[in-house]
């Protein structure tokens, strides 16, 4: 302001306005002012310095204007105080293809032994579990062969039992019948004795015959039928130290009719039996006694070499 009141005269007054020469200076005047306020208030603004005290215009016009108020600028407030800035991590180096594969197969080296874990584990518990089923198998078969070794005990005690008791019945039961064919022997054998007393019979009081009278063959009847016989034997002996001899039952009818002959102990040379008893068969009639009978059942014997 001081440097537009020094272009007025000295002998003017300051404070009035100068003749008005023409609007255009004045209109200049108040821009030029304008444009310099605008600048300081944006200069200080933006630098945030302290307050610039404020400088008064005076405008000239033709015509008196009242000023507006000055411009009431809210109290500056202090800016937030910057974040320190965090150091900013150090870039992780890249690794080298050798590192990359070696990490590679410890994760797959790790990924196995898991899987092998894993699979002994699976392996270890299917052998716990079947060693479990194995003797739980084993215990159910030991009972059950403790329960049928019981109940077979117990049957074998009951068949023993039952036979035990059947044999009892049966012993008493045949006791009870040779009791009862012994009473009958003896009382048929008293009826015997009492019939033949009765019809002459000259036997001992302890005789057991039933004949009226004691007879036998006489001592060369064996002899007598043996030749009889022998001549009929068709039978070639294979030789040898052994001379089997062979049993043979005869029946006859009082006339000495051959009416059965059976073999009752073998040779042991089944030809040598077979031709005894054709020998007999062609025989027919064995000879009589001295006394004129023929026993009704003999006993004769046989050997190849007589």
């Amino acid at each position: 302001m001081s440097s537009l009141v020094s272009r007025f005269p000295a002998d003017r007054d300051p404070l009035r306005p100068p003749p008005a020469p023409g609007l255009g200076r004045g209109l200049a005047v108040a821009l030029v002012a304008h444009v310099l306020l605008v600048a300081a208030l944006s200069f200080g603004v933006s630098w945030r310095s302290t307050t610039i005290p404020a400088a008064e215009a005076e405008l000239w016009a033709a015509v008196p204007v009242a000023a507006a108020p000055k411009e009431q600028l809210p109290p500056e407030e202090s800016p937030p105080p910057k974040p320190e800035p965090k150091p900013e991590p150090p870039k992780p180096q890249q690794p080298t293809p050798q590192e990359v594969q070696a990490q590679r197969d410890a994760d797959i080296a790790i990924a196995k032994a898991k899987e092998r874990k894993l699979k002994e584990e699976q392996e270890q518990r299917e052998a716990e579990e079947k060693k479990r089923k194995l003797e739980q198998q084993k215990k159910d078969e030991a009972e059950k062969q403790e329960r049928d070794r019981k109940e077979k005990e117990a049957q074998a005690k009951k068949d023993k039992e039952k036979d035990k008791a059947e044999q009892a019945d049966k012993a008493k039961a045949e006791k009870a019948r040779k009791d009862a064919e012994a009473r009958a022997e003896q009382a048929r054998q008293e009826n015997l004795k009492r019939i033949m007393g009765m019809a002459g019979a000259t036997g001992a009081p302890n005789a057991t015959g039933t004949a009226q009278k004691s007879a036998g063959p006489s001592a060369n009847y064996a002899g007598r039928i043996k030749a009889r016989v022998k001549p009929n034997i068709v039978y070639q002996d294979p030789g040898g130290a052994a001379n089997p001899e062979a049993e043979v039952e005869v029946r006859c009818s009082p006339d000495g009719t051959i009416i059965a002959r059976r073999i009752l102990k073998s040779s042991g040379l089944p030809d040598f039996d077979t031709a005894v008893l054709r020998a007999l068969d062609k025989t027919e009639i064995l000879p009589r006694d001295t006394d004129g009978t023929v026993p009704r059942v003999m006993i004769l014997a046989f050997k190849p070499r007589e």
